[in-house]
């Protein structure tokens, strides 16, 4: 089957991240990177369990955090944490992130991979103050230029930074003129390690399939080194294809 029919065929809360929830671990190396403080007043759209509010509150010491997502069970898990830790300057909506008030937000965490969506808060984003951090993980606001990058966590700064091309936005990303096997590795790898789960083997999994499509995108943007696809991702789009019946060079623009 050809990639899009297997990311197809995985439960939809997979696709969308609803399932998926951040170590403490991370949360904090993306505070870190997006360099909060106490002066912020930190949203995060899609805030899951909730560990990111109260990572913000206790350990950053921001002004004001509310988490907002659009299940009612991680929103009362949530509520309930901040009671359990009496924090008062904390709170968690039931809301679509769609038509929630961020109006005052400083920092947000967005984290989505539904394209309407990603497509609607991108322009709601724009009419936030100056110098609102708006933190991605993996993909960067569709087009525009990032402000800050360790990848997979990407900061963009209001107002915007329009980008010429979606290869002038990868090179900034990949900081690099080429891509080739051991980059696109290296930053696949990152990525798992940032949202990976317990089990190693799904994550090898998950490395290796991220590695194909960075290279791939990379080929197709005329940014790979070199002209021919090198030995490893010819290997591993083989092992994809033989061992898990994934298809993925039709991905590829000859």
């Amino acid at each position: 089957m050809k990639i899009e029919e297997y990311l197809s065929s995985l439960p939809r809360s997979i696709i969308s991240g609803d399932d998926v929830e951040l170590s403490d671990e991370t949360i904090k190396e993306i505070f870190r990177f997006a360099e909060l403080t106490e002066n912020d007043i930190f949203y995060h759209l899609g805030c899951g369990n909730g560990n990111s509010i109260t990572i913000a509150l206790q350990e950053f010491r921001v002004k004001k955090a509310t988490g907002i997502d659009n299940s009612k069970e991680k929103i009362l898990q949530g509520q309930r944490l901040l009671q359990e830790k009496h924090i008062t300057n904390g709170s968690f909506l039931h809301q679509d992130v769609i038509v929630s008030d961020i109006s005052d937000a400083s920092v947000i965490l967005f984290w989505f991979s539904d394209e309407k969506i990603i497509e609607t808060m991108t322009a709601r984003f724009q009419d936030l103050k100056p110098g609102c951090k708006i933190i991605t993980i993996w993909g960067p606001i569709a087009g525009y230029m990032p402000d800050k990058i360790d990848f997979p966590y990407i900061l963009n700064i209001t107002p915007f930074k329009k980008a010429e091309s979606l290869r002038d936005q990868m090179l900034a990303i990949f900081n690099t003129d080429c891509i080739d096997f051991a980059v696109a590795w290296e930053f696949a790898d990152r990525y798992t390690k940032a949202v990976g789960s317990k089990n190693f083997e799904n994550d090898r999994f998950l490395t290796i399939l991220q590695t194909v499509v960075i290279w791939i995108n990379a080929k197709n943007l005329g940014i790979a080194c070199g002209d021919e696809i090198p030995d490893p991702v010819k290997s591993y789009i083989g092992i994809l294809k033989t061992f898990f019946n994934i298809e993925v060079e039709h991905l590829l623009d000859h």
